[in-house]
């Protein structure tokens, strides 16, 4: 099976943004002014309905901080023009919504962020729309005489968009009655749809992450959607919001990658272990519970690499949490080691990490709207965990054998978990201690001489502790720390 991937996407460093919540310029540069409006307070909680006044304008002002961080693309969640603080609520599909700073703050923000080749990742919410979309309000206000009845799932009259006494009488999604699903049977819809992804992509987008797509089950949807996508820009990067086993999904004719909630699971139930509190993972799909020792990480690794084509594995869209799930930091129990180790692995892994806005600061957050905090101030910055971002994000950059070189597990004993990344004849060698105790690890390396290999990234203690002997590397590994050979 011939698969082909866009090749930036397996360079890139991406950064996942809400916009509502990542930057707020009070600068006036668009058409409809904002600047006065009730805002809920930027450094208050978040809540369900309140809207904290990020825009685009923001972004663009944080751009030089992105890409001295090493970032090179950004994924943001909605834009669109919405009745919702996240933007899922979808009204319009042609206009970025005016808190936001309309369509002219994203046309400036893809001109600042291809000044420095930061490529731009839009979300696509194509399952369903909102009360407010104006095909389905013309439906609340004709009724059965409005023209636009075929492109939802009526059911019956009267419709009771907002009463919840009463049944809704057609379908939202999840049964929610503020996202009437599309009839993706309807040519129409589907030739919509298409339109839609097409307009982004000739406008300047890098490509889309869509939302829910396994909801959408018509034949060749995704098949179309993909090469109608492509034929605009080839390297056009389609990923999928599909937390489980995605082959489906993943056969080189629909997406690029998926948001890899299986490399999630596992790596913080290795890297955590009992510190991740489990009842604020547990309503959510991706179980990073038990606790694993290093040869139950080594086997979920390797049942991961093996399960899709090696240009996929490439593109995966890697990340430790999301707007959907708690803050990696709050998961593990505010614990800085285990997210030092979590970020060090996901970073070295094959295919594209996503850092989740605020994540490489220190932000803290339960699940929605808790994980959804608004961007922090300077002045309770963790320095720690982000010196662990600019450090690990560098390493990526500067070996090449840890963005597309083969992946091999080396040793997985109690736990201490060691990998190499090879490309051609260079090697990385990652080596990963998540419990307690100083470990003493010896490698063989495919280097003929092991003493050429230099520590990059880890506590002195190691180099000091290292002996090499032909091929043969030795050395102490600190409790809950990692460090990498280049």
């Amino acid at each position: 099976m011939q698969v082909n991937t866009p090749d930036w996407v397996k360079h890139a460093v991406f950064y996942q943004i809400f916009p509502d919540r990542f930057a707020r310029s009070n600068d006036d540069r668009s058409k409809l002014s904002t600047a006065s409006l009730p805002f809920e307070p930027w450094d208050d909680p978040p809540t369900i309905q309140g809207y904290k006044g990020g825009n685009l304008w923001g972004v663009i002002d944080r751009l030089d901080y992105l890409q001295n961080l090493g970032i090179t693309a950004l994924y943001f969640t909605p834009i669109f023009q919405s009745a919702s603080n996240h933007r899922y609520h979808t009204h319009d599909y042609y206009r970025i919504d005016p808190i936001l700073g309309g369509n002219e703050a994203l046309d400036a923000l893809l001109k600042a962020a291809r000044q420095r080749n930061i490529k731009i990742v839009l979300d696509g919410v194509f399952n369903h729309a909102s009360r407010g979309f104006y095909f389905f309000n013309d439906i609340l206000e004709h009724g059965p005489h409005s023209p636009w009845l075929n492109w939802f799932k009526i059911q019956n009259w009267p419709l009771s968009a907002y009463d919840g006494d009463k049944p809704a009488n057609y379908d939202g999604w999840v049964g929610n009655r503020a996202l009437p699903e599309f009839d993706h049977e309807n040519p129409d819809v589907r030739e919509y749809i298409m339109q839609v992804g097409e307009y982004w992509i000739e406008q300047g987008i890098d490509g889309w992450r869509l939302d829910v797509p396994f909801e959408i089950d018509v034949p060749g949807f995704w098949e179309e959607f993909r090469e109608r996508v492509k034929a605009i820009n080839p390297e056009a990067y389609i990923v999928g919001e599909v937390w489980r086993d995605s082959q489906k999904w993943l056969d080189g004719k629909q997406f690029d990658g998926v948001m890899n909630y299986l490399f999630t699971a596992p790596t913080l139930a290795f890297v955590a272990g009992d510190r991740v509190i489990r009842e604020l993972a547990e309503p959510h799909e991706y179980d990073p519970y038990p606790a694993l020792d290093a040869a139950g990480y080594a086997r979920r690794i390797q049942d991961l690499i093996a399960l899709y084509p090696w240009e996929i594995q490439l593109t995966q869209l890697n990340l430790l949490g999301s707007h959907d799930t708690p803050r990696v930091l709050t998961l593990v129990s505010d614990d800085l080691d285990s997210m030092k180790l979590a970020v060090l692995l996901k970073m070295t892994f094959p295919g594209a990490p996503c850092v989740y806005y605020g994540d490489e600061v220190g932000l803290a957050g339960g699940n929605d709207p808790d994980c959804r905090r608004s961007f922090p101030q300077p002045e309770v910055w963790n320095h720690e965990i982000l010196e662990t971002y600019y450090q690990s994000i560098a390493l990526r950059h500067r070996y090449s054998a840890l963005r597309t070189g083969h992946y091999e597990v080396l040793l997985a004993r109690d736990l201490v978990y060691v990998f190499s990344r090879k490309l051609d004849e260079r090697e990385v060698i990652v080596a990963i201690n998540a419990g307690t105790e100083t470990e003493i690890v010896t490698l063989e390396t495919i280097t003929p001489n092991a003493r050429s290999i230099q520590l990059q990234y880890g506590s002195d203690r190691i180099t000091k502790t290292l002996r090499v002997e032909g091929q043969m590397l030795t050395f102490e590994l600190p409790p809950r720390s990692g460090c990498v050979f280049g």
